[in-house]
C-alpha cells in the first residue's frame, strides 16, 4: 500500500494534478465543514517526454450536453463495442476504426497508466506563430543598447516560419515595414489620439489613421517570416536611435505606451484573429502622454504610491486601468497575449497594464535596466526549446473541466479568462474566475499552473453508494509551438467517504501543501478587490475554523492542542503568508506588489510554497549544507545562509565569516577549508539561477550589511529586541521588528481554537 505521500507524488507526476483532499466528503454540509474547499492545482501542458500523442481524434460522448472524451474509468463491453460515458452514464457505440479492440488488444487511452494523453488533430491548414516587439526608444543609450543586442540575439532562438514585426515608440509611434529592401519605412502615428481598430484596420488593403489615408498592401509589409527578414530586421534593430525629442530639464520624456499597444494590437486582431501570437512591449519608464498616461511629464509630480490610491490621491489611476484592461479583453478575445519587460529604478506603470499580461498568459519580467544578466538571461529562457527542439510554448489554449454529477465547478484563479460556458456542471458558488466551466489561456508554458475550485452538491439525505468515485475530466485544447492543433485530456478520481464514520481518512488524504497554495490563491484574489485587514481577517477565521474541526484539544486549555501530521504544518505556512508580500504591501511599491501577485496565481505548487515560505540553508564546518528553520534562531556568526524566496536568492555571511573573509584567510593555502565554505553557496546558487524563470536577483551580503535586511524580513522573528534578555546569547540574532513570531502567532491560535466561546 502506497503512503498518500507517494499518491499525491505519483498523480502529479503522471496527471499535473494536486488536490487539496484525497477522499472527499459525501455530502454538501459535510464538505462545507472541512473549510479548505475541494479544490486543485493543475497544470495543463506538463512536460511528459513519455507521452507521444496519438494521431487520431478523440472519441467523445455522443450526448451533446456532456460530450466527455473516453477514459480509462469508462464501463467498455468489448463484445459489443459500446461503452458507457462515466458522467452522464450514456451508451456510446464505438467508432468502425475501433472494430479490432478486446480486452487483449486495448487502445491507449482505456488503459490506466494513460490517465493523462494527448491526440494531435488536424483541423485546417497550420497558422504560424506572431512575434511582435513593441519597443520604448525613450531610454538611456546603454539601456538601448544592451536592449538590441538581446532583441538581435532572440531573432535567433525564432523559428524560421514564425512572423515577425516591430513597433518602436517614444513621442510618437513608429510601425516599421520589413519588406522592403535598402530604404527603412515606417508609418507614424501621434501619440495623443487613440485610435480604434477600425482605424488601423487592414481589411481591403486600406487603413485611415489620424485622417489620412494610408495604404497597407498587405499585413505582411509588417509581419514578416523570420527567415525572409532576418538580415534586414537585425541591421533595422542595430540602427534603432534614441527618441529624438528633447526632454527639458526637470521633466520625463513623453512616451506614447498607450497608443503603441493600441496600434500593435490593432494590426495583429485585424490580421491574424485566433492565432498564435505574442506581443512583447519592452519599457523603461511610465507613459506619460495619450491615453493609458500613469503620471504626467512633471518630474515634480511623483508616480503613484499605496498611500495616494489608499487616499485616492491617485489622477490618472482608474482611467489608465480602465483603458488597459478594455485593450486586454480584445488581445484575449483574439487569442494573443502580451508580455511586459519593465525594466527602470522608478515604476513603469506595472499596476495599470497588470491585466494585459494576467489575462492573456504572458510574462511579466521586472528588473533595474535592460543591461544587467537579470533580464537578458531571462528573456533568453522565453525561447527556451523542449526535447523535440520546439519553444516551451502552448497558444490559443482552451480549458474545459467536466465532472461527475455530485460535484460543480466554482472558478478558477490563474492567467485565463471566462468563456461563460453556463454547462450543468457549473456553480452558483463563484470562486476566483466563476460562472463557467470553460476559459480561455492565450498562452501557456509547461510550467503554469491553475487552481480550481469545486463544490460538492450531494444532498446529505442522498448517499453515495460504498466505494463511489467522484471523477473530473480536464480537456485542454490548445496550439502546439510546432502549429500542430492538440488535445489533452486527464481524467481523475478521488473516493467518497462519510465524513460521520471516516473523517479520520478524509484528515489523512489532506495535502497540506496544496491546500496552502489554493487557499493563498483566494486569499490573493480578494486581494486585488478588498482590503488588506479584510482580506487577513478572512485567513484567520478560515485557519481557526479549520484547527476546531480537525484539532484535538479539550475545551481552554490550549496547551492540550495537537494536529496530526498531516495538518501540523498548514498554520505555519499561513503565518508565512500573512507576512508576504502578496498580502503586506508595505514596504513594496503597486508596481512591485503587482509582480509578486502576478507570479504566484502562476507558478507550480513547488515554486508557490517556496514564494510563501522561502527556504534556508545553512553552511558550516560540521558538515554537509542543511536546511534549517527560516528563523531567527538559524542566523548564527560561524554559518553561512542561502535564502531563496523564488524572487530573490540571499547570501548572507554570518559575523565570523564575514571578518574571515574581510581578513583573507580564503587566499590562504591552509585556510582551503574555509575557501571550499565560502563557495559551496555560491555553486548551489548558480545551480536555482541557471534554472528559475524569471531569473532571481542575486544579494550577497554580510553581518550588519545594508542588504541583510532580505534575509532580516523573511525569517521569523523569535528573538527580537523585546524580548532579547530572555534568551541567551548563542540563541542566534535579534530581528528588530514588532511582529509576531511564529510563536506568539501558534499560542494565539490554540488559545482561539480551543476556546469555548468561539
Amino acid at each position: 500500500m502506497t503512503t498518500y505521500q507517494e499518491f499525491i507524488q505519483q498523480n502529479e507526476d503522471r496527471d499535473g494534478v494536486r488536490f487539496s483532499w484525497n477522499m472527499w466528503p459525501s455530502s454538501r454540509l459535510e464538505a462545507t465543514r472541512l473549510v479548505v474547499p475541494v479544490s486543485c492545482l493543475f497544470t495543463p501542458t506538463k512536460e511528459r517526454p513519455d507521452l507521444p500523442p496519438l494521431q487520431y481524434e478523440p472519441v467523445i460522448c455522443s450526448r451533446t450536453t456532456c460530450k466527455a472524451v473516453l477514459n480509462p474509468l469508462c464501463q467498455v463491453d468489448f463484445r459489443a463495442k459500446i461503452w458507457a460515458c462515466n458522467f452522464c452514464f450514456q451508451r456510446n457505440s464505438f467508432p468502425p476504426s475501433y472494430a479490432g479492440i478486446s480486452e487483449v488488444n486495448q487502445p491507449a487511452e482505456l488503459m490506466p497508466q494513460f490517465s493523462t494523453i494527448e491526440y494531435v488533430v488536424q483541423r485546417g491548414p497550420p497558422t504560424p506563430l506572431i512575434f511582435l516587439y513593441v519597443v520604448d526608444t525613450c531610454l538611456e543609450e546603454e539601456d538601448l543598447q544592451a536592449l538590441r543586442e538581446s532583441l538581435q540575439m532572440s531573432l535567433s532562438l525564432l523559428p524560421p516560419n514564425a512572423l515577425v514585426g516591430l513597433i518602436t515608440f517614444g513621442r510618437m509611434v513608429q510601425v516599421h515595414e520589413l519588406s522592403c529592401e535598402g530604404v527603412a519605412k515606417s508609418f507614424v502615428f501621434r501619440g495623443t489620439k487613440d485610435l480604434n481598430s477600425k482605424q488601423i484596420q487592414v481589411s481591403g488593403g486600406l487603413a485611415v489613421a489620424l485622417g489620412l489615408v494610408i495604404y497597407f498592401w498587405s499585413c505582411f509589409r509588417f509581419l514578416q517570416p523570420v527567415h525572409k527578414v532576418d538580415m534586414n530586421l537585425t541591421d533595422l534593430l542595430g540602427e534603432l536611435q534614441r527618441d529624438p525629442w528633447p526632454v527639458p530639464q526637470g521633466k520625463r520624456p513623453l512616451r506614447s505606451t498607450g497608443v503603441a499597444l493600441s496600434v500593435a494590437v490593432g494590426l495583429l486582431e485585424g490580421a491574424f484573429p485566433n492565432t498564435g501570437a505574442r506581443l512583447m512591449l519592452f519599457i523603461g519608464g511610465p507613459p506619460t502622454q495619450g491615453p493609458g498616461m500613469v503620471v504626467g511629464d512633471e518630474l515634480k509630480t511623483p508616480i503613484r504610491s499605496w498611500h495616494d490610491i489608499q487616499k485616492d490621491n491617485a489622477r490618472h489611476l482608474k482611467k489608465a486601468t480602465k483603458y488597459y484592461e478594455a485593450l486586454a479583453t480584445r488581445l484575449s478575445a483574439n487569442g494573443h497575449s502580451l508580455d511586459m519587460y519593465a525594466c527602470a529604478l522608478d515604476q513603469t506603470g506595472l499596476l495599470e497594464m497588470k491585466c494585459l499580461p494576467n489575462l492573456t498568459g504572458g510574462h511579466i519580467v521586472m528588473g533595474d535596466s535592460f543591461n544587467t544578466s537579470l533580464f537578458k538571461q531571462t528573456f533568453q529562457r522565453v525561447f527556451h526549446k523542449d526535447y523535440n527542439r520546439d519553444l516551451r510554448m502552448a497558444f490559443g489554449v482552451t480549458l474545459e473541466v467536466k465532472t461527475s454529477r455530485e460535484l460543480k465547478v466554482c472558478g478558477a484563479i490563474g492567467p485565463c479568462v471566462s468563456l461563460n460556458s453556463k454547462g450543468a456542471c457549473v456553480s452558483d458558488n463563484e470562486m476566483g474566475i466563476g460562472g463557467t466551466n470553460q476559459w480561455k489561456i492565450c498562452s501557456l508554458n509547461p510550467s503554469t499552473t491553475l487552481g480550481l475550485y469545486f463544490e460538492v452538491v450531494n444532498q446529505h439525505n442522498a448517499p453515495i453508494p460504498q466505494g463511489g468515485r467522484g471523477v473530473i475530466q480536464f480537456v485542454t485544447q490548445y496550439q502546439h509551438a510546432n502549429t500542430q492543433r492538440r488535445i489533452r485530456v486527464t481524467t481523475v478520481a478521488r473516493n467518497w467517504a462519510d465524513a460521520q464514520s471516516q473523517i479520520q481518512h478524509i484528515e489523512s488524504s489532506f495535502d497540506q501543501e496544496a491546500a496552502a497554495v489554493l487557499m493563498a490563491r483566494l486569499g490573493v484574489f480578494r486581494a486585488e478587490s478588498e482590503e488588506g485587514p479584510d482580506v487577513m481577517r478572512w485567513l484567520d477565521r478560515q485557519l481557526i475554523r479549520l484547527c476546531q474541526k480537525f484539532g484535538q484539544f479539550s475545551k481552554d486549555d490550549p496547551t492540550s492542542f495537537r494536529l496530526s501530521e498531516s495538518l501540523c504544518l498548514y498554520p505555519q505556512f499561513m503565518f508565512h503568508l500573512r507576512r508576504s508580500p502578496f498580502l503586506q504591501v508595505f514596504n513594496n511599491s503597486p508596481d512591485e506588489s503587482s509582480y509578486y501577485r502576478h507570479h504566484f496565481v502562476r507558478q507550480d505548487l513547488t515554486q508557490s510554497l517556496i514564494m510563501v515560505q522561502p527556504i534556508l540553508y545553512s553552511y558550516s564546518f560540521c558538515g554537509p549544507p542543511e536546511p534549517v528553520l527560516l528563523d531567527s534562531s538559524s542566523i548564527l556568526p560561524d554559518r553561512i545562509l542561502l535564502m531563496d524566496t523564488f524572487f530573490q536568492l540571499v547570501i548572507y555571511h554570518g559575523e565570523t565569516i564575514a571578518q574571515w573573509r574581510k581578513a583573507g584567510y580564503q587566499e590562504m593555502a591552509e585556510y582551503e577549508n574555509f575557501k571550499q565554505l565560502l563557495q559551496a553557496p555560491l555553486d548551489d546558487a548558480q545551480e536555482i539561477l541557471q534554472a528559475r524563470f524569471p531569473m532571481p536577483r542575486y544579494i550577497d551580503t554580510e553581518h550588519g550589511g545594508s542588504q541583510a535586511r532580505f534575509l532580516l524580513s523573511k525569517v521569523n522573528p523569535s528573538q527580537t529586541h523585546n524580548n532579547l534578555y530572555g534568551w541567551g546569547q548563542e540563541a542566534g540574532a535579534p530581528i528588530l521588528t514588532d511582529d509576531v513570531s511564529l510563536q506568539v502567532f501558534m499560542d494565539h491560535l490554540k488559545k482561539l481554537a480551543v476556546s469555548s466561546s468561539a
